[in-house]
């Protein structure tokens, strides 16, 4: 994706996701952006609880004599080389016979996508069926409150969504409740770990002296000065600029968590305090001594000296051997950097350093970052629901969705996995149908091709102390301070990457300027409107 716009997915929400989190289906498709782009992440994995029916949908007793369409709205960019209307074609045949609907993808371009998201919801005509949604990026809440979203009686989901119904616990289905109603169904049953971190060679981290790795802050720095010695034709990191770490900093040298859903990510709270709003990047010594970091990595070279136009490709040349790291998270570590790494430069050993990793300082995502919901206009929403029971439950209709064609999508190998066949090309066979919003473990097939015994070794650490995002059936409202936060999110898009890449004189004295106009621009309003909205969320838990 553009520059521009990893740029404004890791402003607004600065922790995600962006853009490239996997997939345990690993299909082609592109994958949703994070809420946050860095570490208030974690994994979205639910133990199914029987609240009812326990069989699929049987359509013998439903009337489904008529054939209908039933429309997916998903962002992304429609597909152009023929194949996923050629999944698409095999799917409906199976809906057809089953549910007598079928499945047509109606694609939001990521151009201005979230304005034209919301648009098309706002119009109200019709024109979609199912919706991918999330309360972390995509507007759920604010969409529920405006009437674009069908409320779900409990009987709709047992009749309609039985599957579904059975495998989400009662605590799930009450986190995608508004006004004691159900909007939406989420993706409770995928894990994902998507939170932030550094990729590095873990050969030469050895050579440096740091043969359990890295796992700091300043154990990165160490590595940083071992590889501008050792190996002077390698850029250390060679960032394009749109990577702000700013928060990564704070997550690993405090108990801060972000509030997600905010137009600028800089609000949140601490694990040891979380009924009290402040921002890390308004008081606190984490932020000058972060600018005093990159300050020093900017001297010592870490990235090119005109970093904040660079438009190279640094996980390419990680590949190449020509950088010593990459900054993504830990679907993209597992899933692609480090099974290539293996293949181009073996013996790397790609290591991953978390954001967080210091304090153990960890959110999961949660489990409404990906949710399906029906539009309040769609002119048949119970075969909607009976289409998406299908897609998240019948392997066949889920394997079709989230991989392609058996044969010339993939190949089962033993264990529950597949692997592409030797004929397959990105190009001529790559499908793009985006469906974040029900993936489901229980069914998935595993991509062969991905690190799992190092994933799941990390992510067993990460279960350790991991907390569950606190704040997900809170509406945050900005009504009061729009103007506030947009002026503060301008001032933030002007000094962040002067300080994350050390474009300054002075750490102290570029931290104290930002937080004056900070200031000036209404902060202190802003903190005491979402703390009192947090007061009636903490009024509500008692």
């Amino acid at each position: 994706m553009k520059k521009v716009l990893l740029v404004v997915v890791l402003t607004m929400a600065m922790l995600v996701g962006l853009i490239g989190c996997g997939s345990n289906s690993s299909s082609n498709n592109t994958t949703e952006p994070t809420s946050a782009g860095t570490s208030s992440n974690g994994e979205s994995g639910s133990t199914s609880t029987d609240n009812g029916s326990t069989s699929g949908t049987d359509s013998s007793a439903i009337d489904t004599s008529e054939h209908v369409v039933i429309t997916y709205m998903t962002t992304g960019d429609a597909p152009t080389n023929g194949a996923t209307e050629e999944v698409i074609a095999e799917l409906n045949k199976i809906l057809t016979e089953k549910v007598n609907a079928e499945l047509q993808i109606y694609y939001i371009s990521w151009t201005d996508w979230l304005s034209n998201y919301n648009l098309t919801l706002a119009q109200m005509d019709g024109s979609v069926d199912l919706v991918g949604t999330a309360t972390d990026w995509l507007d759920a809440w604010p969409n529920t409150q405006k009437g674009a979203f069908l409320a779900l009686s409990e009987d709709m989901l047992q009749t309609y969504a039985p599957q579904t119904w059975a495998s989400v616990s009662q605590d799930h289905w009450n986190m995608c409740k508004y006004d004691g109603e159900i909007y939406l169904m989420p993706e409770d049953n995928y894990a994902q770990w998507i939170n932030h971190g550094y990729m590095y060679r873990g050969d030469w981290a050895a050579e440096a002296g740091l043969t359990n790795g890295v796992h700091s802050w300043e154990d990165l720095t160490t590595y940083y000065e071992y590889v501008k010695g050792a190996y002077p034709d390698v850029i250390p990191w060679d960032s394009d600029g749109s990577a702000y770490n700013a928060l990564g900093y704070i997550t690993s040298k405090s108990d801060y968590v972000a509030i997600d859903g905010l137009s600028v990510a800089i609000f949140g709270s601490r694990q040891s305090d979380l009924y009290t709003v402040y921002s890390p990047f308004y008081e606190g010594d984490e932020l000058v001594n972060y600018a005093k970091l990159m300050k020093q990595w900017d001297e010592l070279g870490v990235w090119k000296t005109d970093v904040l136009n660079n438009s190279a490709d640094n996980r390419e040349e990680f590949y190449l051997g020509e950088t010593a790291s990459d900054q993504h998270h830990t679907e993209t570590w597992y899933g692609t950097v480090k099974p290539k790494m293996d293949e181009q430069q073996p013996g790397s050993d790609v290591g991953f350093f978390y954001f967080g990793e210091e304090s153990q300082n960890l959110v999961k995502l949660s489990i409404t970052h990906g949710a399906m919901a029906i539009s309040a206009a769609s002119k048949n929403p119970e075969r909607a629901l009976m289409v998406y029971d299908l897609l998240r439950n019948d392997p066949e209709c889920y394997n079709l969705l989230n991989i392609g064609i058996e044969g010339v999508q993939y190949e089962v190998v033993d264990g529950g996995y597949y692997q592409r066949p030797a004929s397959y090309t990105d190009e001529a066979n790559g499908i793009t149908t985006n469906y974040w919003w029900g993936r489901n473990d229980s069914i998935a097939l595993k991509y062969a091709g991905r690190a799992w015994s190092d994933y799941e070794d990390l992510t067993a650490i990460y279960k350790t102390f991991a907390i569950d995002y606190p704040y997900g059936q809170v509406v945050w409202s900005q009504d009061n301070f729009s103007s506030q936060i947009s002026n503060i999110s301008d001032i933030y898009n002007e000094y962040m990457p002067k300080i994350c890449f050390g474009k300054f004189d002075d750490a102290e004295s570029i931290v104290a300027e930002f937080r004056s106009k900070l200031q000036a621009a209404g902060i202190e309003d802003v903190i005491a409107d979402l703390q009192s909205q947090m007061d009636t969320f903490k009024a509500s838990q008692q």
